[in-house]
């Protein structure tokens, strides 16, 4: 199947009415028992989430009927979709809020994403600013672009390669496996600045439009970091596990790492790692 500049379009505006309708209504209008932990007090879900995912996955089942439709809260409750991933002709991957924590906390740091996977490899994402109602878009083989609300758009490019005492950098290191979870900190100061913006949408939008020259994460949910990778390779950035190979969004390996080219990953891995 071929996923088109068309079918991207739809999906994009699919995206944006998610926002409109559901998400933003709601943003600095929670009520407490509108939040809820899932795993521990900094992964939660709110009635936002679900009812985004609810209303996207509804209008991606009549747009592109027999897609799989994997959403991050329907995954929370019935983990065996993600073997869709792999064996699907199209399925989409859904992330109704990418930033949620900042989201519930009031901050507008937050995203809706998505990205489309035709027999295992991306083809295609979108990562939706609700607040300035714009969308960070890439289609495999065709670059990586923001999309504004008036209709124009601007191309993205990642940062040129630049000295790592002047790299500016985003690190998830708290999802590491101990013994990383305890060292990568201290290698840091190696870097002008490492940060995080809790919003892995917003972080991979900052780069792919080359206002940092790194990220770097740990735990890979796909709708994580399916968009985001793609985004910032089609930007011309050079984007893999920590390994060395290429990012399979059906594979849950610990460890990407996202660098303006090939040479300047190899240096930043091995001040974080050796």
């Amino acid at each position: 199947m071929i996923f088109t500049r068309q079918d991207h379009e739809r999906l994009d505006a699919i995206l944006r009415e998610a926002a409109r309708r559901e998400v933003m209504p709601r943003f600095r209008r929670l009520a407490a028992g509108d939040i809820r932990a899932k795993q521990n007090p900094v992964d939660v879900v709110t009635e936002a989430d679900e009812a985004a995912e609810r209303f996207i996955c509804a209008d991606l089942a009549k747009a592109f009927p027999g897609a799989a439709l994997i959403g991050e809260e329907a995954v929370t409750q019935d983990p065996s979709l993600l073997s869709k991933l792999s064996e699907a002709e199209i399925a989409f991957v859904i992330d109704p809020i990418d930033g949620t924590l900042n989201y519930a906390s009031d901050l507008s740091l937050f995203a809706v994403m998505a990205a489309v996977i035709v027999r295992g490899e991306i083809a295609a994402a979108v990562i939706h600013d609700p607040t300035a109602d714009d969308s960070a878009m890439a289609l495999r083989g065709e670059g990586a672009w923001m999309s504004s609300a008036d209709g124009t758009s601007r191309g993205l490019r990642v940062a040129p390669a630049v000295a790592t005492r002047q790299m500016n950098g985003m690190a998830s290191w708290q999802y590491f496996p101990e013994p990383l979870r305890s060292t990568l900190p201290g290698r840091f100061p190696a870097f002008l600045e490492v940060g995080s913006l809790r919003c892995c949408g917003q972080e991979y939008r900052l780069a792919a439009a080359g206002r940092l020259q790194f990220l770097l994460y740990g735990v890979l949910h796909p709708w994580d970091h399916a968009p985001g990778v793609l985004l910032y390779s089609e930007a011309g950035g050079h984007a893999r596990l920590l390994d060395g190979r290429l990012y399979s969004p059906a594979e849950r390996p610990a460890g990407l790492l996202c660098a303006p080219d090939a040479a300047s990953w190899q240096e930043i891995r091995s001040i974080l790692l050796d």
